[in-house]
């Protein structure tokens, strides 16, 4: 069994990885938030009707479709067109490793939403750690504040934020559906916002290039990236609980760098792997606890 969780553990991150070298690679042939849209047009469509055969999908209450209402704009519509757009301007590892801030930013997020859980002096370190990250990988000289190459490096970390605000209030919500159920919804939900917000900047369906490469880079972040990654998710979360599910997030840019660097040609900065070591000392700070107690856990279940 320990075996198996090891394996899914790494598919995951090696799909969710590659995953940003798949949206790199599609955002030469699309438009970036109507490429975000038709991808979960795809998912959203596959992970209802996984739903509908394991659990019951329908939601019972405003509790249900609050946290439905949350997924579909901060998880799924904000997070992606900020992600897609970010990607233009920078690269696959630099992406992953900005979304991988996601777990710290959460936790600060919480902190704030609930008063009573303050930070530490321990936590407020761990959280500067990764912020600190975060400016190591886009390195944003004073005379490039408001140039393109930092442009993207920024709406990347608009991105993590928006996931993470959405994480919390998904939590605090404590909606009765299930998360499969939830997660079909929020990205039916999250696509339909895709698309409105998609015509509202002027993109346009024509603007499309249908080559083979768009095509696998579509079909790879619906089926493999959305459909069974979140399934994959879904599995782990269960057996690991959600401390060593979020570890995830620090794998997957490895992933990111070498299947961009194979793949695309695009540059290992060290740089970008000395933000990735701030970013997860921070999320290790923040979390030492939960950590902790996991790793207490293995060990006895191991001895």
């Amino acid at each position: 069994m320990r075996y198996r969780n090891a394996l899914l553990f790494v598919s995951l991150a090696a799909i969710w990885g590659s995953a940003f070298v798949a949206i790199k690679a599609g955002l030469a042939a699309f438009p970036p938030v109507l490429f975000a849209a038709i991808r979960y047009d795809v998912a959203g469509v596959l992970v209802l009707g996984y739903a509908a055969l394991v659990t019951d999908p329908l939601p019972r209450d405003r509790r249900d479709l609050a946290a439905i209402a949350v997924g579909a704009t901060l998880l799924i519509a904000g997070y992606h067109a900020l992600l897609f757009v970010g990607e233009r301007s920078t690269t696959s590892a630099v992406a992953a490793v900005l979304v991988s801030l996601s777990p710290v930013l959460t936790t600060g997020v919480a902190r704030v939403a609930l008063p009573e859980e303050r930070l530490s002096v321990v936590g407020l370190t761990g959280l500067s750690l990764g912020f600190l990250g975060v400016i190591v990988v886009a390195r944003p000289a004073p005379a490039n504040l408001l140039a393109k190459d930092i442009l993207g490096p920024v709406l990347i970390v608009g991105a993590a934020l928006s996931f993470a605000v959405g994480s919390v209030l998904t939590r605090r919500l404590d909606a009765d559906l299930s998360i499969e159920a939830m997660e079909g919804w929020s990205m039916v939900g999250g696509a339909i916002l895709l698309h409105g917000l998609s015509h509202a900047v002027g993109e346009s369906a024509g603007a499309i290039d249908w080559t083979p490469r768009a095509l696998v880079a579509l079909g790879y972040l619906s089926l493999v990236a959305s459909a069974i990654g979140f399934l994959l998710y879904f599995d782990l979360l269960d057996r690991l609980g959600p401390v060593e599910i979020n570890l995830v997030s620090y794998v997957a840019p490895l992933f990111a760098a070498l299947t961009g660097f194979l793949l695309l040609g695009e540059p290992l900065a060290p740089a970008t792997g000395a933000g990735f070591l701030l970013i997860v000392l921070g999320f290790v700070a923040i979390k030492r606890d939960g950590i902790r107690a996991a790793l207490d856990r293995h060990f006895r279940q191991r001895w």
